[in-house]
């Protein structure tokens, strides 16, 4: 099977490393993904956003399936074009991909298939805004309509704040935002992959959005994440699938907009039950980077099941005993102003651990074979282990190997998880 991966992250590296390892895949390629994926994948200096380059490339290649990695691509319309030249993809199409790029979409779709979530408000003018604040009242939380790479999202005591983060958004053209219930308690991510009828769902995670220990700092895309998580109430991937991931993609048919790929549950288990926080159209990072650590299936076959309709002839996922621990690096000043074009050493030690991946994020190829930081979250290590508390210790290990100038990461990821 020759696949070709699209994106530049640390979740394409984790899924080109999963195929890599599959049996089935013959030649693997990536656009324009990045030197860590390079070590696995044939690379194509191919825009990511340019749905009939990418589509141009898949037919060239002669690919079996198309994966794409990231929202902006999703939401572009690439899958569309990829399917439009008949290759296979896994992902959804840019109208079925509003369930991430627009919160105020994704509201409505919950709200038809009956989908516990948060009471939300849509408001395009600063004045709704404000009222809006003060019927919800503390904690606040605002959150950007559109793609913000995970950084669209304020939830905060402060009025001021939560109005400044509104009126920033409304600034934008066509600017709207959703301002919403707190939804208190624990949050999960849940991925469910859907061929756009059937759900199959992998295993719960937990990510760290906020860029300090303790959750403090602003949100980012995301600073660590394990799985699995001990403290998860017996039977919440069921509940998922039958209250969540199951209507959404039904109600998504119905519309005449099939849902096929990933959809990305975020989740609060809230002292009223489990509400969805946001859907995403695609897999989460770095969530994705301990869940397909943790899977013993072949991915592949799994991917090429939900783009071609046929999940719900495969046997039932396979997974490792073993957890996962990812620990995000990031450059200095991220996530306000993160550098660029630092030397990345001591990746070939890290990975030299036993139980360590290291994952490329935001890198760059320099001269004489260097590795330059090339974005605000530089690399995921994962570490993988008999329980958290090992995985913990492996992934910690992989990032004191690393060395990045002014680097910075948090050192509490699965902490508390893992009794440590």
């Amino acid at each position: 099977m020759k696949i070709l991966v699209v994106g530049t992250g640390a979740r394409e590296h984790a899924l080109a490393l999963a195929l890599s390892q599959d049996p089935a895949v013959t030649e693997l390629h990536a656009a324009p993904g990045n030197p860590g994926i390079g070590a696995l994948a044939a690379l194509h200096a191919v825009d990511p956003l340019d749905g009939d380059a990418v589509a141009a490339l898949a037919t060239s290649l002669g690919a079996d399936l198309v994966v794409v990695g990231p929202e902006a691509p999703l939401v572009a319309g690439v899958a569309d074009a990829v399917r439009a030249a008949g290759v296979p993809v896994f992902g959804p199409s840019a109208e079925a991909a509003r369930l991430e790029g627009s919160k105020a979409f994704a509201k409505e779709v919950m709200a038809a298939a009956g989908v516990p979530t948060a009471d939300p408000v849509v408001v395009t003018d600063p004045e709704r805004a404000a009222a809006a604040l003060d019927t919800f009242g503390a904690p606040y939380v605002v959150k950007d309509d559109g793609l913000a790479a995970g950084k669209g999202v304020v939830v905060t005591e402060d009025r001021a704040a939560a109005l400044a983060h509104a009126l920033a958004c409304l600034a934008k053209p066509g600017g709207r935002v959703v301002v919403e219930d707190y939804l208190d308690g624990p949050e999960v991510s849940l991925f469910v992959l859907s061929d756009g009828a059937h759900v199959v769902p992998l295993v719960p995670a937990q990510d760290f959005k906020r860029v300090g220990d303790a959750d403090t700092g602003p949100n980012t895309g995301g600073m660590g994440a394990y799985s699995p998580l001990p403290w998860a109430p017996a039977g919440l991937v069921e509940e998922v699938v039958a209250q969540v991931a199951q209507p959404t993609v039904d109600e998504m048919a119905r519309r005449g907009t099939p849902f096929a790929g990933v959809l990305y549950c975020g989740l609060a288990l809230t002292s009223r039950g489990t509400r969805v926080v946001e859907f995403n159209a695609r897999f989460g990072d770095p969530e994705t980077q301990v869940v397909l650590a943790r899977l013993a299936t072949p991915l592949a076959g799994v991917l090429l099941a939900a783009a071609t309709g046929r999940l719900a002839e495969l046997p039932p996922l396979e997974w490792r005993d073993d957890a996962a621990v990812t620990v995000v690096v990031a450059s200095s000043g991220y996530p306000e102003a993160p550098r660029t074009g630092d030397v990345v050493e001591g990746l070939a030690d890290a990975a030299a651990l036993p139980g360590v991946d290291v994952l490329h994020a935001g890198t760059a190829a320099g001269a004489d074979g260097a590795v330059l930081s090339a974005g605000g979250r530089v690399l995921s290590v994962v570490g993988t282990g008999p329980d958290l508390a090992a995985a913990r210790e492996a992934a910690y290990a992989g990032v004191g190997r690393i060395r990045l100038d002014g680097s910075h990461h948090r050192t509490d990821i699965a902490r508390a998880a893992a009794g440590a």
